[in-house]
């Protein structure tokens, strides 16, 4: 199996035609598209584990994904993102469909199942809603209403910026229809407060509740999945795997442990990166998958910023909220311990995302978690118990603010002191008794488990304060025209989840677009 480099072992050369700078989805997208027009693509991941949030980690004989818990449409051969994963793995990446059911929501004792396939999923909303068949069909006709609009809107940042002052609002104005609160959108489809919180319930997969998260990136997610989800197969690390021969059969490398200290710009040009040995890396091309912030603010000089008028409209958005997430082991098989393939979210009996989630980041030790995601990966890996055999593994999610541990930041991982350890142990067994209540079987028989929290993702994903998404997905920030793969620096492209959306899927689609626009060709017509 291929490897990437390292970079304090492994000589690097200056001899490519494009760096990338971060190995996570969006940043490998751009390189394997690149790499199949021929070019040399050299990507710098500054951590010791490349993929992002795709990688995966280990601990005691067991593995742990870290941001993959399910992909959409990756079941059906001719769907975009099946054909897009195809093309940049030369069809290597294999996946397991999760089944009938892939979500099911628990409000208190109520549970609604998601099922897959869209006349399923209406079927089962109105065997539970029977009064509200109308309110239900309304709202996936504005799914793919919105989901539809939306083409022209993101393909609108792949123009030149004059044909985008010429065509660009005519392209984005059917998309900013359902540029609106989710909430608003909803109580324009029904009044039933039920019937609202079951159907966002996926809020967890962008981070904002329902009265503060654009309808555009809720239908995103709900038109996604609606078909049902996948894992990849030999766990989420299977992603980076696939991709990386791509980006070495035509020249290209990827190093771990190389950390960009900034990109190097003359004459509004970037003609390359430093390195944090300060050993600067050539290449007529320079594109970030670092995220809008650590590139504006942490890899370009300040009146390099300045020049570009960028600092300004950074400030009309802001980063997403941190989450918690517990990693739980098991010396039984997943068959033993009975567990299910589909997602757990678990809510509190109120049916008001909105309300918990003030309360709870407002007043945490008083209020009930709001959201509860449990995701049961060595069920939904076929090829799990041949690597791991008679162990499982589960994940549990939740929102966190960075506040909470800001007294914590600057301080070195698995080194933050008792207070820090103490609050990690109390939340551990919160989400845990959280999780027991619904699996009782699993109660005593946990062998491991560690929590991560915002300062672990700053730590190893280098985002200032440890979100999960990136950008805000908020009304405001769809209205920007800044965040395209183009930059006013000339030769320095913006790649990943911040020129779409949150997530795989948004973070791919991100790398497509990027590599359309540099190789001016369109790559969705290519391989679709």
């Amino acid at each position: 199996m291929s490897k990437p480099k390292s970079y304090a072992r492994d000589e690097v050369s200056d001899n490519y035609d494009a760096i990338v700078i971060g190995s996570g989805i969006g940043g490998m997208a751009t390189a394997a598209y690149l790499s199949k027009a021929g070019k040399k693509v050299l990507v710098l991941e500054r951590n010791y584990a490349p993929g992002g949030f795709t990688q995966i980690f280990k601990r005691r004989d067991y593995e742990w994904d870290v941001g993959v818990h399910y992909i959409g449409e990756t079941h059906r051969p001719n769907s975009m993102i099946r054909k897009q994963f195809d093309y940049i793995t030369n069809g290597k990446l294999e996946w397991a469909f999760m089944g009938e059911v892939y979500d099911k929501m628990f409000f208190g004792d109520d549970v609604y199942e998601y099922r897959s396939g869209k006349e399923e999923f209406i079927t089962s909303m109105k065997d539970y809603f029977p009064s509200d068949a109308a309110a239900i069909d309304k709202y996936i006709e504005y799914i793919y209403e919105a989901q539809r609009s939306q083409r022209g809107f993101f393909m609108e940042k792949a123009l030149p910026p004059l044909m985008g002052k010429v065509v660009g609002g005519r392209m984005r104005k059917k998309a900013l229809k359902y540029n609106r609160s989710t909430l608003e959108v909803m109580q324009e489809i029904t009044d039933n407060k039920k019937l609202i919180a079951v159907l966002t319930g996926q809020f967890g997969d962008y981070g904002l509740p329902p009265g503060k998260s654009s309808f555009m990136m809720h239908a995103m997610v709900a038109k996604h999945y609606l078909a049902g989800g996948n894992y990849p197969i030999g766990g989420s690390s299977s992603i980076f795997d696939t991709i990386l021969p791509v980006v070495q059969e035509s020249g290209g490398d990827v190093y771990i442990t190389a950390e960009v200290k900034e990109i190097i710009v003359k004459n509004n040009k970037a003609i390359g990166v430093r390195m944090e040995d300060d050993r600067e890396i050539t290449a007529p091309l320079v594109i970030s998958s670092a995220g809008i912030y650590n590139t504006y603010n942490g890899l370009l000089a300040n009146e390099t910023v300045e020049k570009t008028g960028v600092a300004e409209t950074l400030k009309k958005v802001e980063p997403s909220i941190g989450h918690l997430c517990l990693y739980m082991g098991f010396q039984h098989s997943t068959a033993d311990l009975q567990l299910e393939k589909p997602n757990f979210w678990i809510f509190p009996d109120n049916y008001d995302h909105d309300k918990n989630i003030n309360d709870y980041l407002s007043n945490p030790e008083k209020s009930e978690i709001p959201v509860v995601y449990v995701s049961f990966p060595s069920a939904k890996d076929p090829d799990w118990d041949r690597r791991y055999p008679g162990k499982a593994t589960i994940d549990i999610v939740t929102l966190a603010s960075y506040e909470w541990y800001k007294q914590w930041a600057g301080t070195r991982w698995k080194k933050r002191g008792n207070e820090y350890n103490e609050k990690k142990e109390k939340l551990s067994q919160q989400l845990m008794e959280a999780l027991f209540k619904k699996v009782p079987q699993l109660r005593g028989k946990v062998d491991y488990y560690e929590l991560s929290t915002p300062l672990s993702t700053q730590h190893f994903a280098n985002y200032q304060y440890g979100e999960l998404y990136g950008i805000d997905h908020t009304t405001s920030r769809f209205e920007q025209r800044f965040l395209r793969p183009k930059t006013p620096i000339k030769n320095l492209f913006l790649t990943g989840q911040d020129i779409i959306s949150c997530g795989v899927g948004g973070a791919l689609s991100g790398g497509l677009l990027t590599a359309s626009v540099i190789l001016k060709r369109n790559l969705i017509k290519e391989i679709y």
